[in-house]
């Protein structure tokens, strides 16, 4: 049972977690982490709040099946080079990619759409300013976010500037997380926007542990700077919108 006056700090709530911990966040909304108080009330609550806006998201793209406007504008250049640049259309149909892993975490790679450099901290970064290389970069996100080894080097690199860069980072890390017995897959996205210097992009995730399975939508507003997508902050205490779902239905299937 929960213990109501347990006065030790919920690590759960700060805003590190959301974007550091999807492991976690897996764990949380299974049940299996109930020891500190408040965990589940609170997830449940984000849930309900981001259920009852999701069917009113884009879930065919309103661009869908229109030819994506390419440009050969240099002043969005990526910082590695990398060529492709476009600045309006969507997607309808899943890109090609090849996959490793993280751990237990899955990403997408592409010669074409990225990551085509990776930093002396091991944060994979240099995607294609384009629809493609926004749903690569937040897939990546999610994988690289979920490393408690490198996770600190990749905030500093992937957090857009402005003061809610500052609050997310003033947080701190939340520890070891122990992810034995768990799986998280990406099962699919949805491009929710994209205008060629910002895009929003939704990663589907699946995942299980003791014979249990959920799903999880993490929506990223990503902003094009330095040459890279980058993640804009528009609220310090939840960076990113996470939120569990039924099924799903709306989604580009994806994955490994």
């Amino acid at each position: 049972m929960t213990n109501t006056n347990d006065e030790t700090p919920n690590p759960y709530t700060r805003p590190w977690f959301i974007i550091a911990a999807i492991i976690v966040a897996i764990v949380v909304v299974l049940g299996v982490v109930l020891g500190i108080s408040g965990i589940v009330n609170s997830q449940n609550q984000s849930d309900d709040s981001s259920q009852e806006t999701a069917p009113t998201a884009t879930g065919t793209p309103s661009s869908a099946g229109t030819p994506p406007a390419e440009s050969s504008a240099q002043s969005g250049g990526s910082i590695c080079g990398l060529p492709g640049q476009v600045l309006e259309g969507s997607l309808n149909s899943a890109p090609e990619a090849e996959w490793s892993y993280a751990g237990t975490v899955g990403f997408p790679t592409s010669d074409t759409y990225g990551p085509a450099a990776t930093t002396p901290d091991g944060v994979r970064n240099c995607f294609q300013q384009s629809p493609e290389g926004a749903v690569f970069a937040a897939a990546n996100a999610a994988a690289q976010g979920s490393n408690q080894e490198t996770v600190g080097s990749f905030l500093e690199y992937f957090l857009a500037e402005g003061p809610g860069r500052d609050e997310v980072l003033a947080a701190g890390p939340t520890g070891g997380v122990d992810s034995s017995g768990i799986r998280v897959d990406i099962a699919g996205f949805r491009v929710l926007s994209y205008e060629g210097e910002s895009a929003r992009v939704d990663i589907a995730l699946r995942g299980s542990t003791q014979g249990q399975t959920v799903n999880l939508s993490m929506v990223y507003d990503l902003v094009w700077e330095d040459g890279d997508w980058k993640l804009q902050v528009v609220d310090p205490a939840v960076p990113i919108d996470v939120a569990t779902i039924p099924d799903l239905a709306g989604y580009i299937a994806w994955g490994a």
